[in-house]
């Protein structure tokens, strides 16, 4: 009943920048948490950054001062803006959404995109 939907994926130069956005929609009363992860091939899947409804972030040690995630509540949005990229960073990056739907209310559902590609590569 709820879906997470994720864009901006890509090839991108080594020290580049890149926006990836994500959205939830559906049966939504209320989404708590909102993150990205990565997936590297032949490797698990890891957090990148995730962010509380109220705004506080968390950020893997790997890309912090490089990469910067936002939401927007109205819009059951959140977007990760990827600056001096690696190419270790090539991966799938999902996002994923912890909702509480309208049809109910006592349980909380994390919620997954397929995910998107973004290639690091010169």
């Amino acid at each position: 009943q709820v879906q997470v939907v994720e864009s901006g994926g890509g090839l991108v130069l080594p020290g580049g920048s890149l926006r990836l956005a994500c959205k939830a929609s559906g049966d939504i009363f209320r989404v708590n948490d909102m993150g990205w992860y990565r997936q590297a091939p032949g490797k698990q899947r890891e957090l990148v950054a995730t962010v509380s409804r109220g705004g506080t972030t968390n950020y893997a040690d790997s890309v912090k001062g490089r990469f910067t995630i936002d939401r927007n509540n109205a819009e059951n949005t959140v977007s990760l803006r990827m600056d001096m990229v690696k190419p270790e960073d090539t991966a799938v990056y999902s996002c994923n959404a912890v909702v509480v739907s309208n049809s109910d209310r006592l349980r909380a559902t994390t919620y997954w995109g397929k995910g998107t590609l973004v290639t690091v590569s010169s």
